[in-house]
């Protein structure tokens, strides 16, 4: 079973405290942004909020809300300490007065409640500042532990797409659809699982949460899958027609094909992500679609992967991050055309030393259900 080197893991993450300045690192996280303390203290929380603090030594100590993550440190983190209840604050000022903490990067700052930021502040003689967007950084470049894992991901929600294949008939609510695709990735053990979805014609302009409507002959079916394995997430991003699919439909999809083509073409370090995105815009534009391309109609053209399922930077013609081996993204030129409404298509990519290479293997092409 692949495993986090945790002696590497700390060591980097206190290349970032020599480049900051600061003594020590504090990540927060709330349930929703559990990636903050799972990157430094390793373990996979529930409850509304958890702490990890990484002091001059190397020393973890973790912070938990509920119970059942106090629990979890113990299996899972390589944290040696861990205080939850009312002894959180008190615990933390002491650890940090007694290791002579000044200067503290907090992984997270942006996501606090106000209690929270106002309890440091009461920690005598310390001072604080954001250190997310240094971490962040650090985070783009994985290691190949990581990597291994994001490529157990990828399976995974291959697996969850060809589910969603099987579940996808006349008839069928989207959210047992959903459902189906759920009971695939649980079952191989993923801790979770992003997922949205969309059913319909030309009306559709965007995919959401799986709702009511039930599946009908000729439906364009969009989703993202996005399962999460041990911390790591992949997301596959597809469209399958219930039936076969029209004339309309397919050359939809053929310019879904070659924008996301074009993507993988360009991709390699020194290239920035601006560039991963201008050369997908640029298929859509050469068909007269280029409109189509602006956050009127669509988000991004992609996003990097890892810990969280939507990690920065963003693919967008304006981010001038340059691309470098190592690093995770998925590239998907996701839009609505007037042709045959939303449509989806891109892979988890990792960047190698001479270009990318996909970490999934689910076929690039539009699928059919036979309905």
């Amino acid at each position: 079973m692949t495993a986090i080197n945790t002696q590497r893991r700390v060591q980097r993450l206190q290349s970032v405290m020599a480049k900051t300045g600061d003594d020590a690192l504090l990540a927060f996280s709330p349930n929703w942004r559990r990636d903050h303390v799972r990157f430094l203290a390793g373990f996979n929380m529930i409850g509304n909020w958890a702490f990890a603090l990484l002091l001059p030594g190397g020393e973890v100590a973790a912070f938990a809300e509920h119970p059942w993550d106090r629990e979890r440190v113990t299996r899972e983190s390589w944290a040696l300490e861990v205080y939850g209840g009312s002894e959180v604050f008190p615990a933390l000022a002491a650890l940090l007065g007694r290791a002579r903490v000044r200067s503290l990067g907090v992984v997270g700052l942006e996501l606090m409640e106000a209690r929270f930021v106002e309890a440091l502040r009461r920690v005598p003689n310390l001072t604080f500042r954001s250190a997310t967007k240094a971490v962040e950084g650090l985070r783009l470049i994985k290691e190949p532990e990581e990597i291994e894992l994001m490529r157990e991901a990828a399976h995974v929600a291959d697996l969850g797409f060809q589910a969603l294949i099987r579940a996808s008939r006349v008839g069928t609510p989207e959210y047992e659809v959903a459902a189906e695709v759920e009971a695939a990735v649980r079952a191989e053990s993923a801790e979770d699982n992003f997922m949205l979805m969309a059913s319909g014609g030309i009306e559709v302009t965007a995919m959401r949460a799986p709702g009511t409507r039930r599946l009908r002959r000729s439906d364009v079916v969009i989703s993202e899958v996005t399962p999460q394995v041990r911390g790591y997430y992949a997301q596959i991003c597809r469209t399958l027609i219930v039936g076969e699919p029209s004339p309309a439909q397919e050359k939809s999809f053929d310019i879904f094909l070659r924008a996301q083509q074009a993507a993988l073409d360009v991709l390699r370090p020194g290239v920035t992500i601006a560039e991963v995105a201008q050369a997908q815009n640029r298929v859509f534009e050469s068909e007269g679609f280029g409109e189509y391309t602006t956050r009127r109609y669509t988000r991004v053209r992609g996003h990097c992967l890892g810990l969280h399922f939507d990690e920065n930077p963003l693919v967008l013609e304006d981010d001038p991050t340059v691309a470098q081996a190592g690093m995770t993204l998925i590239a998907h030129p996701n839009t609505y055309l007037p042709l045959a409404g939303y449509m989806v298509f891109g892979d988890p990519l990792l960047v190698t030393e001479n270009g990318c290479v996909r970490l999934n293997s689910t076929d690039r092409k539009l699928f059919v259900a036979e309905g």
